[in-house]
């Protein structure tokens, strides 16, 4: 016999302001976001898919919810979104991940942004949506997310996300963007450690950081300083990929990049240097990092390849399995919180038994077979 929903996952949206009144309140809200995150688990991409998805299991969704009028109508799914809080949304999502925060502890935490593409609203100014995730390198689960304007508003949008989030022992990665002295501080604060990359936008240490390494990429060695040195080679896919990462400890080169402000807590400089040769051709790329761990190459190379897998695990993902930046949802709040339908939609399916095939697999797999969907809710 087939179980009933266990509706403990649901329980977090259950003060979830309601931004109707009067007779628009035909629908109970919990039952539109219950039917809206089922649907989305289940391959919906917009509000009509959503609309069929709850006409088709309208029986079984009967027992469990109250459905006093029946199934919304997708234009009723849309307007409600679209005036739904998305930071009130977003506070519910982040109270699930926090509930379960234990099981992140020590990892490494990427910190990402992405922009959905088709949510731009050109004649009415309306930019598109760019949210700044939190990625679990491990488990491969969103922690948090927080939108921002743009990718140059980053910088504001990362201390936002933070905040959200338990960094006890974890270490966080951000790319250049977020390579300010007060995110490196405040990363501290919360008990965890930073890998952050260095780029032009912090010109002295950059300029003195490639003064520090260039040896290296002329010899591989660097003369007459102490440093940790890893090399890992993959192939595959008719491609080579080559990674050499040299860390020199803050014993070595403190004296060297002499800048007027200290980084908190700063106890490593790092060069990775990655050669790709695909059908012949060879790129060679060196990239810089200033981490708060000791010097300890091969954990430190591992942490930069792990960042580099949120584009994989997370934008990726959300492009091919959910279709984010296909999607045309662009009134009010309604792209916002569908981003949000998406990352929980995803995180329960990452921690669901496996299904061959991956994320657009077991999407597929949850709307044919009720009884996995059963063990994703509960997952």
């Amino acid at each position: 016999m087939e179980k009933v929903l266990d509706l403990s996952l649901f329980r977090y949206f259950e003060e979830l302001p309601d931004p109707r009144d009067g007779p628009a309140l035909r629908h109970q809200l919990l039952d539109v976001v219950v039917i809206a995150i089922c649907a989305v688990i289940c391959g919906a991409d917009n509000w009509v898919d959503v609309e069929s998805y709850g006409c088709a299991q309208y029986a079984w969704l009967k027992e469990f919810l109250q459905l006093p009028h029946g199934i919304p109508s997708h234009d009723t799914f849309g307007r409600i979104f679209a005036r739904l809080d998305a930071e009130q949304f977003e506070h519910c999502f982040h109270a699930w991940m926090n509930a379960a925060a234990h099981l992140f502890r020590g990892q490494v935490i990427a910190i990402d942004g992405k922009t959905a593409r088709r949510s731009q609203e050109r004649m009415l100014g309306k930019r598109a949506l760019h949210m700044v995730s939190a990625w679990a390198t491990a488990n491969h689960v969103v922690l948090g997310q927080v939108k921002t304007e743009d990718h140059s508003n980053e910088i504001v949008a990362i201390p936002a996300l933070l905040n959200l989030l338990d960094l006890k022992d974890c270490l966080v990665t951000i790319d250049a963007m977020g390579c300010q002295r007060k995110i490196a501080e405040q990363i501290l604060e919360q008990g965890g450690d930073y890998l952050l990359a260095l780029k032009e936008n912090q010109p002295e240490l950059y300029q003195n950081a490639r003064t520090l390494f260039a040896p290296a990429l002329l010899t591989g060695e660097l003369s007459h300083t102490q440093y940790e040195y890893t090399a890992t080679v993959e192939k595959g896919h008719g491609r080579l990929e080559k990674r050499r990462c040299w860390v020199i400890p803050a014993s070595a080169w403190r004296f060297y990049l002499d800048i007027q402000e200290k980084w908190p807590g700063l106890q490593s400089v790092i060069m990775v240097l990655g050669e790709r040769t695909l059908e012949g051709t060879t790129t060679v790329q060196p990239r810089y990092y200033i981490s708060s761990l000791p010097a300890d190459a091969e954990r430190l190379l591992d942490a930069v390849r792990s960042h580099w897998g949120v584009e994989n695990g997370l934008h990726w993902m959300l492009d091919i399995a959910f279709r984010e930046d296909d999607s045309r949802v662009r009134k009010g709040h309604g792209q916002h919180n569908l981003t949000i339908l998406r990352r929980l939609a995803l995180n329960l399916l990452r921690k669901a038994d496996s299904v061959p095939g991956g994320l657009k697999a077991r999407r597929l797999r949850a709307g044919w077979d009720r009884a996995y969907l059963l063990r994703v809710l509960q997952s």
